[in-house]
């Protein structure tokens, strides 16, 4: 993969004028949150655009708030204008709809003073039929106001225009050969607080997500892209699982309904424990989605720097864990501490482990030697108890593994011999990771 640093293009404004659908329809799919409260958008969210043969990082920023100084505003604020800091092209997005505040103002100058090429667009502008009043956003003292729809898509094809122009040199589209070799994506999920960004961020070197010790810091699923022995992982960190009883805010809401989504788009899913409170019912909640799923799945057990050694025995700790969640005791777990960065980086080798294991295909005629000295020792039941006669077996697909058993009839087979077949497989055919999933069917 032909790695280059591309230039980057930061949205800019304060919550609630359409950063993230501006984001989302320059990206051309919906990978931002859109919500209609204000606030939806903490971390920094990061895609790449491609423009006319010009390819582009955009970055999708959380909103300013006037006079708030709690904790996660003011790093917020921090992280936005950071970004803006390293952005090549400012975009300062306002709400047309709406008057221009003293703090939009006071952020515009802001801005202003970093000395890089500022474009003020003008949102929410509907209708273009009609002649808009833009005299309340001129008295900022620009020459030229871009006026957008980002929710129906009227003039973004001339905002991007305006963004290229802008663009250093050097940013033209890579090779189709060259973007072949996608990045792995791993879902880090898990219930609130267990340390999901800080193991983001220590996997980054850098602090590049929010971390708090308030519960229910990640609102949105946040992509990171890292590369790591010429290898690229992309890393989602998803907001907090937890069931919609126990969910007041509905924005968070929208952000479990993504997380949960995210399972179903990853390639591999770390779920992350908290070794001082595991595994709770919640977590077995995750873990199911996850099973279910039929991704391959790695257990991370964080915050193991907190645990007296002399005190607690590493396999009796998997164990406990396992007895659990004995339904995915096929996961590889590994203890880890965001904080101190012990083993963490084994998650990234883990995830290539579970993924290739999930991808393998066993050829017929090994599965069916296999098969023939097997059934004989312990012939297949169905779930009324009775015994199957099944002639052969093939596999039908990868991802997870899933096997056709052809037989006289159609049936289902016994939960207790199933799982003993997987484990089995596991042992026979070096399976690690993955569920497998067994079909029967009529020959």
């Amino acid at each position: 993969m032909k790695l280059k640093k591309l230039p980057r293009v930061v949205i800019l404004g304060y919550p609630n004028v359409g950063k993230s659908t501006l984001f989302n329809r320059l990206l051309g799919q919906k990978k931002a949150l859109v919500h209609s409260l204000p606030g939806m958008t903490r971390d920094l969210m990061e895609g790449v655009a491609r423009v006319n043969r010009r390819e582009f990082l955009l970055i999708d920023t959380g909103g300013f708030a006037d006079g708030r100084v709690d904790p996660i505003s003011i790093k917020v604020r921090e992280k936005a204008m950071e970004a803006a800091r390293a952005g090549d092209v400012l975009i300062f997005l306002v709400d047309g709809k709406s008057t221009l505040t003293a703090g939009e103002e006071e952020l515009f100058l802001e801005l202003k003073k970093l000395d890089r090429p500022l474009l003020v667009v003008v949102n929410k502008m509907d209708n273009p039929e009609l002649e808009p009043d833009l005299s309340e956003f001129y008295r900022l003292g620009v020459s030229e106001l871009i006026t957008i729809s980002a929710e129906h898509k009227i003039n973004l094809e001339y905002l991007k225009e305006k963004i290229l122009e802008l663009l250093p040199p050097g940013a033209e589209l890579v090779e189709e050969a060259e973007t072949a070799s996608r990045p792995l994506k791993i879902a880090i999920v898990g219930r609130i607080n267990v340390g999901k960004s800080s193991l983001v961020n220590r996997l980054c070197g850098q602090e590049r997500l929010l971390v708090s010790e308030i519960p229910g810091t990640t609102r949105d699923s946040v992509d990171t892209l890292i590369i790591r022995n010429k290898k690229a992982y992309c890393l989602v960190d998803t907001a907090g699982i937890r069931k919609f009883s126990g969910t007041r805010d509905s924005r968070e809401k929208a952000g479990i309904i993504r997380a949960q989504r995210n399972i179903d788009e990853a390639d591999v899913i770390c779920l992350v424990l908290d070794v001082q409170e595991f595994p709770t019912r919640q977590d077995a909640h995750i873990a199911s989605l996850a099973h279910k799923s039929g991704k391959p799945l790695i257990i991370a057990l964080n915050k193991w720097d907190l645990v007296d050694k002399t005190q607690a025995n590493p396999v009796e700790v998997k164990n406990h864990v396992f007895h659990r969640l004995n339904f995915v005791e096929y996961a590889p777990l590994i203890f880890v501490s965001a904080k101190t960065g012990h083993r963490v980086v084994k998650i990234l080798d883990l995830a290539d482990e579970v993924y290739q294991s999930a991808s393998r295909k066993i050829e017929t005629s090994l599965l069916n030697r296999f098969w023939e000295k097997f059934s004989r020792e312990y012939p297949p039941k169905a779930r009324n108890g009775s015994v199957l006669k099944v002639k052969y077996l093939v596999q039908r697909s990868v991802r997870p593994p899933t096997f056709i058993l052809f037989g006289h009839e159609r049936a289902q087979l016994l939960p207790a011999y199933e799982k003993f077949l997987a484990s089995v497989f596991r042992e026979q055919f070096g399976f690690i990771g993955t569920p497998l999933r067994f079909n029967i069917r009529k020959s």
